[in-house]
């Protein structure tokens, strides 16, 4: 998958067929679109591109948004390149190119830049200066421009019945599991590993502290967490704590990882973790003793299910 970082950067050496979204998380709605792109393109001699826009235009337009994300910029490039879409254009969105009117954005941006012969589009789907036009504006412009609308109908979307915001509202109240059958993938989080205070090691529970730079990054619910990650070709499981460490007064929230059978130093290295169950929520417990004995707990139920998951 060839990925451009502004409209302007593309060279349409042959004609498009496209599809325009935030695509936030990949889930299965939006792999129904991208499939249904990449069929069409193969039917033609056309290449199935996906344009996109970062920052999120609702973190543009909306100041006060508090908008988290599912996937940062880096994930949703890796998650898209294994789609078997040819093109990702990633365009800065702006308050300028926002005040960009629709005929001008169609002409100028999909019709001349992109070169599009198909655009692939939702029904709801709104562009333009303030989203005042839509899909049945669209096909106005694929007869004026020559270039042809897929529309993809209420009822398609409809029975998916999936959407970013379902998925943020489950992992903020600590349904893993919906999110990820929403995801058809773990979700997941990217960081770098960095030194914490070492508590976990004066537990005998060594544990790897995920520091993650986008502060646009949804976290999902403070708890304990079975994940997998792979290191250095090496496929390892372990249990992550989302959390305060309250048996220790802490304040600031952290992220850190036990992983089973890992003895080696990670600190620096960047790493995505895949959140695999939610084991429970944290707790404060009387102390150090009392904290042991339960992450004792957390590794067996964490252990039974990986076993489960590995004779599935």
């Amino acid at each position: 998958m060839k990925v451009v970082n502004h409209i302007e950067n593309f060279d349409a050496g042959v004609p498009t067929i496209i599809t325009i979204g935030t695509f936030d998380g990949v889930h299965i709605g939006h792999r129904k679109i991208i499939n249904r792109l990449i069929k069409a393109a193969e039917k033609s001699d056309a290449e199935a591109t996906l344009l996109t826009f970062f920052p999120h235009p609702r973190m543009v337009l909306q100041q006060n948004s508090e908008l988290k994300l599912l996937n940062t910029l880096d994930e949703k490039r890796k998650i898209l390149a294994e789609t078997g879409l040819e093109n990702l254009i990633v365009h800065p969105f702006t308050l300028d190119f926002s005040r960009l009117k629709a005929e001008c954005f169609v002409k100028e941006v999909l019709v001349d830049q992109l070169k599009a012969e198909k655009i692939i589009i939702g029904y709801d789907h709104r562009f333009g200066r303030n989203r005042t036009a839509n899909i049945e504006d669209l096909r106005a412009f694929g007869k004026k421009y020559n270039f042809s609308v897929e529309e993809i109908s209420k009822q398609d979307i409809d029975a998916v019945a999936v959407s970013s915001t379902k998925i943020r509202n489950a992992l903020n109240q600590g349904d893993l599991e919906l999110a990820n059958s929403y995801l058809t993938q773990p979700y997941q989080l990217t960081g770098e590993i960095v030194k914490g205070k070492g508590l976990g090691k004066k537990l005998g529970y060594p544990t790897a502290n995920l520091k993650i730079k986008e502060d646009y990054k949804l976290i999902p619910r403070q708890g304990v967490y079975v994940v997998e990650t792979d290191i250095d070709n090496q496929h390892y499981y372990g249990i992550m704590n989302i959390g305060t460490n309250p048996t220790f007064n802490e304040a600031k929230q952290s992220i850190e990882t036990f992983f089973f059978n890992l003895d080696h130093d990670l600190y620096g290295q960047q790493i995505s973790i895949r959140l695999l169950k939610r084991l429970r929520g944290e707790k404060k417990f009387e102390g150090p003793e009392q904290l042991i004995e339960a992450m004792k707990n957390d590794e067996m139920e964490a252990k039974n299910y990986i076993d489960a998951l590995k004779h599935v």
